[in-house]
């Protein structure tokens, strides 16, 4: 795949299912950038309008929605996830255990890297 990092970012959150989140550092580690969660906020943030991404699947590492540029992009995330299934606790956090994406599979692993090496193994 030549395509930038935020296109990677784009690609791996549109393999996120309905009714699952994944974290900004989760996204990062799949991209081999450890330390990279930002990065993945900034991408999601500079969404194109016309690229088709579920945004709202991304969430922080706390299962918390991140508040963006305002209260009423978080309060939209919040919708759009609960219109999914999503469940948020009282204090606004959504229980990663059951919520949480697992993950590419081998096959979009090895389409992601372009190579036919297996994936490593990541932390959850």
């Amino acid at each position: 795949m030549s395509q930038t990092l935020f296109d990677k970012v784009y690609w791996i959150v549109q393999r996120i299912p309905p009714g699952k989140v994944a974290t900004y550092g989760q996204i990062a580690r799949l991209l081999g950038i450890p330390r990279g969660a930002r990065t993945v906020g900034w991408a999601l943030h500079s969404l194109p309008d016309d690229v088709e991404v579920p945004w709202q699947r991304v969430i922080n590492a706390q299962g918390r929605v991140s508040s963006g540029s305002g209260d009423d992009e978080s309060t939209s995330q919040r919708t759009l996830l609960e219109a999914e299934g999503i469940v948020f606790d009282e204090q606004g956090r959504v229980d990663l255990k059951v919520y949480g994406w697992a993950g590419l599979d081998l096959a979009e692993w090895q389409q992601l890297q372009g190579t036919e090496a297996t994936a490593p193994h990541l932390p959850a």
